[in-house]
Order: structure tokens, then C-alpha cells, then sequence
């Protein structure tokens, strides 16, 4: 992408992908506030939702970056704040 998303899109191009990546969630369930293992994420389907949103992103994260993650908030704070 050139240029930067709002905390706002990356959000809902996150929410987007926890939709594909669990098809049977309801769109509503999906808060900042929630975690996506309270959502019914696996660790692979966790893993996938973010690969799938730094493609979209166009950018590249050490996963590390993730480990302090623990809802889709925080998620988003780290995928908003390494774009270029």
C-alpha cells in the first residue's frame, strides 16, 4: 500500500481477515476489546489472520512483535504502527 491506514481501516481489513479465516463468527462479535481465541481462533488460524493482514498491509513484522498481543486491539496497534 502506498500510503498510511487509520488504526480505523486496519481494523476492518483485520476484521476482514478473522471473517475469512472463521467464516461461522458473527461480524458483530468482532471488537477491539475481544481476543481471537475468545472468537474460537486456533493457533494456526491466529497465525493466518496475521500473515494474511501483513500481506494486506504490505509489510513484513518479526513475529516477536506479536507476543504481547492478547486481543485484536493490541493486534492492530502493531499492525498500524510498523506500516511504512
Amino acid at each position: 500500500m502506498n500510503s498510511k491506514l487509520t488504526q480505523t481501516q486496519v481494523f476492518e481489513l483485520v476484521k476482514k481477515n478473522i471473517l475469512e479465516i472463521l467464516p461461522t463468527t458473527q461480524a458483530d462479535l468482532i471488537v477491539p476489546e475481544q481476543s481471537l481465541v475468545d472468537l474460537g481462533a486456533n493457533s494456526v488460524d491466529r497465525m493466518e489472520i496475521v500473515t494474511l493482514s501483513m500481506e494486506d498491509l504490505g509489510v513484513k513484522i518479526p513475529l516477536m512483535s506479536f507476543a504481547k498481543v492478547f486481543n485484536i486491539e493490541s493486534l492492530v496497534e502493531v499492525l498500524f504502527t510498523n506500516q511504512k
